[in-house]
């Protein structure tokens, strides 16, 4: 079998005022084709399909577009589990109708974890493939919590309660990959954080962490599992060295932070040997970060308006020269382009300017900050000593965190 493994969609996302709509809909486009063009068998989406909970109705309409076009095509199954930006209930409501065109969704874990196992059949219905369809697992699902536990004890218990999970999954697996007088293989899906795992800056995913809790090992997946496709984390990478463990990350760059970063969806190949092969998505809307001063930034966006292209940027200007119509000068040079400041940080006039008159920086605008950042603002604004701001911050990402649970449950 033919496998692709795919993640962290984030359908109904935006950059700052910007929607990406048109970007996911030209990699889902891309994605029907490679699919086609590679002749897949399954696709494995390892979750955080939608970047809400409730997403838009475009971000439905591409969603159910893409699964009504899939089946169709030559990839017999597809196989989506949940990520913690996911609703379990949203996904999972036409769950029994598309299972009738070999689609199956896992939203939530499993009161019996044996029901994430799923038997894939080719048309004569001989066995090919045992998938262990793990979703985003919370901390619920995991753990029993009590007050008064430390973070040493919280994370133990995450780490082991998710270890038991996939035991338990896995051992199910076992028993159904058996048939007859042949083994097929066994896959397993998952939405979580690796320890060592890479981020990238604004992606959303590492300030949701106090520290490193409820992030996992590499050990905690079973060794009978010839792959273990994950999601969650945007950057693509390999799970402690482990050529079996993977993560796709996401097929369009979530923020700045990742605009240099080369994308992909990895196709693995179930042969006599597990063969796993990259391939990269084509780039659907160049993103641009510039830092410096006032020359740095006018060179480098007068070398970019030369190549006629759509460019969203991130300008960060960090000079000695306080420039208090930076927003103003900027639309000038960039008019009549095809370049778009999406996002403006003048680091100096911050600096130059009291907090309490001034809590933004010039051009600044609330929509461009995330929850952590702006939070960050008002610790500043309000003249918070730097010896009280971690127990505050710490406090706050577990309130978040707790939020963004519930608001899926």
């Amino acid at each position: 079998m033919k496998l692709l493994h795919t993640s962290d969609w984030h359908l109904g996302g935006s950059l700052f005022t910007k929607s990406r709509h048109s970007e996911h809909q030209r990699f889902l486009d891309w994605l029907l084709e490679l699919i086609d063009r590679e002749r897949i068998d399954c696709l494995l989406v390892a979750g955080d399909i939608f970047d809400a909970t409730t997403p838009n109705n475009p971000a439905q309409g591409l969603y159910f577009d893409f699964l009504a076009r899939a089946a169709r095509s030559c990839c017999r199954h597809l196989v989506i589990v949940a990520g913690n930006h996911d609703s379990p209930s949203l996904l999972e409501a036409p769950r029994d109708l598309l299972k009738s065109l070999d689609i199956h969704v896992i939203g939530t874990a499993e009161k019996t974890p044996e029901k994430e196992v799923i038997a894939l059949r080719d048309s004569s219905g001989n066995l090919e493939l045992v998938i262990c369809a793990v979703p985003y697992l919370r901390e619920r699902d995991v753990r029993d919590s009590r007050p008064g536990q430390s973070q040493e004890e919280k994370q133990r218990q995450l780490a082991e309660g998710t270890r038991k999970h996939y035991q338990t999954v896995c051992e199910e697996a076992v028993r159904l990959s058996r048939e007859g007088d042949r083994t097929v293989p066994i896959v397993a899906t998952g939405h979580l954080l690796t320890l060592g795992g890479k981020t990238e800056d604004g992606d959303g995913v590492r300030d949701l962490y106090v520290g490193n809790l409820g992030a996992v090992g590499a050990d905690i997946f079973p060794a009978v599992l010839d792959y273990v496709a994950l999601g969650h984390l945007h950057v693509p990478q390999r799970v402690g060295g482990s050529e079996r463990v993977r993560y796709s990350g996401s097929p369009i760059p979530m923020g700045f932070g990742e605009a240099n970063q080369r994308k992909l969806v990895l196709l693995v190949d179930l042969a006599d040997s597990v063969q796993i092969r990259e391939i990269a998505v084509p780039r659907f809307q160049r993103l641009h970060r510039i830092r410096g001063d006032w020359e740095r930034i006018l060179a480098e966006s007068a070398s970019l308006k030369g190549e006629n292209e759509s460019l969203w940027l991130e300008i960060d200007y960090d000079g000695e020269e306080l420039i208090v119509d930076l927003r103003a000068r900027l639309e000038q040079e960039i008019a009549d382009s095809s370049l778009e400041v999406l996002r403006l940080r003048n680091s100096r006039l911050s600096q130059g300017t009291s907090a309490s008159q001034d809590r933004l920086a010039e051009g600044e605008q609330l929509a461009e900050l995330s929850v952590f950042e702006t939070f960050e603002h008002f610790l500043a604004a309000d003249g918070i000593a730097e010896q009280q701001r971690e127990p505050l911050r710490i406090a706050y990402r577990e309130i978040i965190a707790k939020m963004s649970q519930e608001e899926n449950e």
